[in-house]
């Protein structure tokens, strides 16, 4: 339990992140919108879904640790949210009656964490992002 405390302090904005996305691929029924009608809408919302959600783990890690550990990034802003992605597609394609498990949906989420994983790098690379002091 003090773990979990832990990373909920560390980490709120990506944790917030998490928990939309299992909220939106698991619950959220989509509703009709003109934006139906551009061709792959869907793949563009969960590329920027991941896309957005790695670069907030990214941020958030690089605000609270002064020293960068490659491991934990690899794991933590890029296997596990990939890992997630495809456990949600499964779900949806096995546990639910009114979504779809996808492999493009997957492949959309898998470039989204990637990119993700670039735009960290470059917050870290480029100074733009300063850990807080203790």
């Amino acid at each position: 339990m003090k773990a979990l405390t832990l990373v909920i302090r560390k980490y709120p904005l990506s944790v917030l992140c998490i928990i939309l996305i299992w909220y939106l691929s698991l619950f959220f029924i989509p509703f009709k919108t003109p934006l139906n009608d551009v061709r792959f809408i869907d793949k563009w919302t969960h590329f920027v879904m991941y896309g957005g959600t790695c670069s907030v783990i990214w941020w958030e890690y690089l605000r609270s640790h002064r020293v960068l550990n490659g491991r934990k990034l690899l794991l933590w802003a890029w296997v596990a949210p990939v890992l997630m992605s495809g456990l949600l597609e499964l779900i949806q394609a096995y546990c639910t009656t009114n979504r779809q498990g996808e492999w493009l949906d997957f492949a959309a989420n898998t470039t989204g964490v990637t990119i993700g994983a670039l735009i960290g790098w470059g917050m870290k690379w480029s100074g733009l992002v300063k850990a807080k002091r203790a």
